[in-house]
C-alpha cells in the first residue's frame, strides 16, 4: 500500500471550502491515479476521523498567456471529503 501523504497533497483553501468546513466536508487535492476508497482509507489514517462519503473531481489546466508564450497550468484532482455525523472535525487553522 503506498503513503496516504502520497494521495493526499494538500487541503483546498477557498471561501466556498472554508464555508463548508462548518457541514463536516473537507476539500484536498489528491493523487491523479487515487481512486475514492483510496482517499478515504488515507483521509482516516491521516486524521483519524470516518469518513462517510467522497466526491472527485478532475481538472484540465487553463491555457495562459505570459507576453506573446503560451502554456497550460498544471490538471489536478480535487475530493471533497465528507465526514460522518459522530466523527470528529479536521482541525487545520486553529491559530486563525
Amino acid at each position: 500500500m503506498t503513503n496516504p501523504h502520497d494521495i493526499i497533497k494538500k487541503p483546498v483553501v477557498t471561501e466556498q471550502s472554508m464555508m463548508e468546513m462548518a457541514n463536516k466536508k473537507y476539500t484536498f487535492v489528491v493523487a491523479k491515479d487515487a481512486n475514492k476508497t483510496e482517499i478515504k482509507k488515507a483521509v482516516e489514517a491521516i486524521f483519524g476521523v470516518n469518513v462517510e462519503k467522497v466526491n472527485t473531481l478532475n481538472y484540465d489546466g487553463k491555457v495562459k498567456r505570459m507576453g506573446r508564450h503560451e502554456g497550460r497550468t498544471a490538471s489536478f484532482k480535487k475530493a471533497v471529503v465528507k465526514l460522518t455525523a459522530d466523527s470528529k472535525e479536521i482541525e487545520f487553522f486553529q491559530g486563525m
